[in-house]
C-alpha cells in the first residue's frame, strides 16, 4: 500500500471517528432536552417553566441540586438541561429557513443571469461582509426578544452563505452537456432546476449545515448574553450567563459553569460532525 492510499484511509478513519462522536454528543443533548420535557409535562418556551423556582437560592450543588441554584432558586441543572431543547430548536428553525431562502435564490441567481444575478450578489455580499455577531444584533435589537425573532436573526446571517455556494454550482453545472442538451429538447427553466441543479447543488448544503449550527449556537449564546435573545423565563444559556455574572465574583461559580460548559461541548459536537462530513466530501471529490 503507498503513502498516498494510506494517508486516505487515515482520513476516512478520522472522518468516522469524528461523525459518530460528534453525534453522540449531540444526541445525549436531544435525550437531556427530552427528559426535562416528560418531567416537566411543559414545553421550554413556557413562561411558567421555571423549574423549583421555590428553592432556596444561591444554593450550592448538591445531592438535592447536582449544579446548584440560581438566583431565583431555580434548579441550574434541570435549566441546563432545558436549554439544550430551546438551542436545538431555534437553531434548527433558523437553518431551515436559512437554506429554504438561499437555495432557491442561488439556484434562480446562478442560472438566470444578468441583472437578476447582479442585484442578488451585490445583496448577498452586502450581507455577507457584515460581521456575523453584529448583523444578528442589529437584526435582533430590532425585532425584539422572541423565539422567532432570534431565529430570524440567525436566519438572516446565514442566507448569503447557502447563496453563494448554491449560485456558483449552479453557475457551473448550467454549462454541462446535459444541461445544453436539455434545452435543446424544450425543457423549461422550472423543469431543469429541479431535475438537474436541484440535485448537483444540493450535495453540499448538508456540511455547511453542521458547520453553521455549531457557529449558531455560540451567535445565539451571545445574544442571550447580550440580552437581545429570549425572555429571562426561557431557559436559555446566554441569558444564564449573563445573570451569573454579578454572582460569579461574589464565589458562586455553578451559575456561570454549567451553562457555559453545555455550550462549548455541543458546539464541539457538532463542529465534529461539521469537520468530520466535509473531510469525508473532500475524499469523495
Amino acid at each position: 500500500m503507498d503513502i498516498f492510499s494510506k494517508q486516505k484511509k487515515a482520513l476516512s478513519t478520522l472522518s468516522s471517528r469524528l461523525v459518530v462522536l460528534g453525534t453522540l454528543i449531540v444526541g445525549i443533548y436531544i435525550l437531556a432536552a427530552l427528559i426535562t420535557l416528560i418531567l416537566t409535562s411543559s414545553n421550554w418556551f413556557s413562561s411558567q417553566t421555571n423549574f423549583g423556582i421555590d428553592n432556596p437560592i444561591y444554593s450550592p450543588p448538591s445531592f438535592a441540586h447536582w449544579c446548584g441554584t440560581d438566583r431565583l432558586g431555580r434548579d441550574v441543572c434541570f435549566r441546563t438541561m432545558a436549554g439544550a431543547g430551546v438551542a436545538l430548536q431555534i437553531v434548527v428553525l433558523a437553518l431551515t429557513l436559512g437554506v429554504f431562502i438561499g437555495l432557491p435564490l442561488g439556484m434562480i441567481s446562478g442560472y438566470l443571469g444578468g441583472w437578476v444575478d447582479r442585484i442578488l450578489v451585490l445583496l448577498m455580499d452586502t450581507l455577507y461582509t457584515i460581521p456575523v455577531l453584529l448583523l444578528s444584533v442589529v437584526i435582533a435589537f430590532l425585532l425584539g426578544r422572541g423565539i422567532l425573532n432570534a431565529a430570524i436573526a440567525l436566519c438572516v446571517v446565514y442566507i448569503p452563505q447557502y447563496f453563494r455556494i448554491v449560485r456558483n454550482q449552479t453557475a457551473q453545472v448550467k454549462s454541462e452537456l446535459f444541461v445544453q442538451a436539455a434545452k435543446t429538447l424544450g425543457a423549461g427553466p422550472l423543469w431543469i432546476l429541479r431535475k438537474y441543479l436541484f440535485r448537483n447543488v444540493i450535495t453540499s448544503i448538508p456540511v455547511l449545515l453542521t458547520l453553521n449550527a455549531a457557529d449558531s449556537v455560540l451567535v445565539l449564546g451571545s445574544l442571550g448574553f447580550l440580552g437581545l435573545g429570549l425572555p429571562e423565563t426561557v431557559p436559555e444559556w446566554g441569558s444564564d450567563l449573563n445573570m451569573a455574572l454579578s454572582a460569579v465574583p461574589t464565589g458562586i461559580w455553578w451559575t456561570a459553569l454549567y451553562p457555559g460548559l453545555a455550550m462549548f461541548i455541543l458546539v464541539i459536537g457538532l463542529s465534529f460532525i461539521g469537520e468530520g462530513l466535509e473531510n469525508w466530501v473532500s475524499r469523495v471529490d
